[in-house]
């Protein structure tokens, strides 16, 4: 075991998922998501012509970047990083400003349309502190998600990262994001190119609320 501070980061397998919404609604599950916001969600888009034609999915949630946007941009210091990298919103000190929704370049925070504050994808720190996997990553039948500590080279994302080759959304931003993608397509990871990203996030969303 590394002695280096934990670093915790998700890498997620686009060749084995499915695209099935598991992970969103384990996640709205575990953290009491309101209707019509969601921490979690799977962009799904078709690519190809018929008949050579494939549908792709990508989950997406925060990053928890190592240089979060949001954290800086705060103006009551309510968007916070642990040492382990986790980023938390402290409902207390939230305001409801929107500033960090704004500046985050992934489109991952809402605000809470009952309690006025910011929330997102926390890695279910509340999970990680009891030594349990975050709900989406023990939910997942087809084992897409892997989560754990990167500094810890024993680790299975570690691994994961020494061996696969990786990428992560938006990479120009500067945000240094700790959710890696095997597989990732460009077009899938452009929002300008195939089905829109406002488009694809509206009508996934209709999609979980039927299931949910």
């Amino acid at each position: 075991m590394s002695n280096t501070a934990k670093r915790y980061a998700m890498v997620i397998d686009l060749t084995r998922c499915i695209g099935c919404h598991s992970c969103s609604v384990a996640c709205k599950a575990e953290n009491e998501v309101p209707p019509a916001v969601w921490r979690s969600w799977v962009k799904v888009m078709e690519k190809g012509d018929y008949p050579v034609a494939r549908t792709m999915s990508l989950p997406v949630l925060c990053n928890n970047c190592e240089k979060a946007i949001c954290v800086r941009v705060c103006p009551t210091k309510a968007s916070y990083q642990r040492d382990d990298g986790i980023v938390l919103i402290d409902p207390h000190k939230c305001t409801g400003c929107k500033y960090c929704m704004a500046a985050c370049p992934y489109q991952v925070r809402y605000l809470n349309p009952v309690r006025k504050y910011a929330q997102k994808c926390y890695f279910c720190s509340h999970r990680v502190d009891a030594g349990l996997k975050p709900a989406c990553v023990e939910t997942c039948p087809a084992g897409a998600r892997v989560f754990g500590d990167m500094n810890d080279p024993e680790s299975e994302v570690a691994q994961l990262l020494i061996k696969l080759p990786t990428s992560v959304l938006k990479p120009d931003s500067g945000t240094l994001p700790s959710v890696f993608y095997v597989g990732l397509d460009k077009d899938m990871a452009d929002p300008l190119k195939g089905i829109d990203v406002e488009y694809s996030i509206e009508h996934d969303h209709k999609v979980l609320e039927e299931i949910f």
